[in-house]
């Protein structure tokens, strides 16, 4: 009996003895191998940008837009109010508030601005609301000109140069060749003629490309479009996909409430309806008092 425990003991002991001689994996390494498919799998589910759109760190890509500086006396007399705070400002800064309200509460980003026909004042709606939005010094805008059969952008900020942004929208140029920056945080793409084929070239997949990829550089908080009055052509329909939101804007005393409700119905069927803004009213309610306490 007692050679069977002594033998029992031995092999005990030489099992041990084995054991002790099998080097130990450093914790380091464990953790590192332990690292390794993570690291894998999260470089495979990275989106790469295509390399000659990459987007740069966003303050350098602002700041390497051409800067543009309006003359007060141009911009007063083409209408251009909103560029600094004041009575005519406020209507606009209303606008921008209600706006910036509906976008940030759907995170939506991109807002189309129309018209039923054209002499609504679509365009200098388009201006005076983003240099409402740029007065806010951490909001970043972006105006796009997308009325390419009558384009008036250039005209109305007294811009001078050879813009074309159709030519970006085509995949010709870069976008930031036919675009220009105001202060830090507004930039416009404008356009200085007409372009051919408008709707043909805003329902593409290059034109949606660039923009998808302007925005990845850019990161604007807000990207307005400037597009044609909806009963001129087909092009702002044929473009309404690429927008979150649009935004109508009436002519008093010559919109009719049917094309209103008709233009609704056709942006509605493509798109999200912010609302109806009417332009050019000559009679206003006034509240007593009111403008006496706030000095309007």
């Amino acid at each position: 009996m007692e050679r069977i425990q002594t033998a029992i003991e031995k092999a005990r002991k030489a099992r041990e003895n084995q054991g002790d001689e099998t080097p130990a994996l450093p914790p380091k390494k464990r953790e590192k191998v332990k690292e390794k498919p993570a690291v894998v799998k999260k470089k495979s589910e990275t989106y790469v940008l295509s390399p000659e759109l990459e987007p740069r760190d966003k303050s350098d890509s602002w700041t390497a837009l051409k800067r543009f500086d309006p003359k007060q006396t141009h911009l007063e007399r083409k209408r251009i109010v909103a560029y600094q705070t004041g009575p005519e400002a406020v209507p606009y800064d209303v606008l921008r508030t209600r706006l910036l309200h509906q976008m940030r509460a759907n995170n939506w980003r991109r807002v189309a601005i129309t018209s039923p026909t054209a002499g609504a004042g679509k365009t200098m709606t388009c201006v005076n609301l983003a240099f409402s939005l740029a007065r806010a010094p951490d909001q970043r805008t972006m105006l796009i000109e997308l009325d390419f059969r009558r384009p008036s952008m250039a005209q109305l900020l007294g811009v001078s140069g050879q813009q074309q942004f159709s030519n970006a929208l085509s995949g010709q140029d870069a976008p930031e060749k036919h675009m220009v920056r105001y202060g830090k945080n507004l930039a416009f793409a404008l356009n200085q003629t007409t372009a051919r084929n408008p709707a043909e070239l805003l329902q593409g997949t290059m034109a949606a490309r660039v923009l998808d990829d302007l925005e990845a550089r850019y990161t604007p908080d807000i990207m307005i479009c400037d597009t044609p009055p909806i009963f001129a052509s087909d092009d702002t329909m044929a473009f309404l996909d690429q927008v979150d939101c649009a935004l109508l804007v009436g002519e008093a005393e010559k919109t009719t409430i049917e094309e209103i409700d008709k233009c609704e119905q056709e942006l509605a069927a493509r798109t999200n309806v912010l609302g109806v803004m009417l332009n050019k009213c000559r009679y206003l309610v006034s509240h007593e008092g009111y403008g006496e306490q706030y000095g309007y």
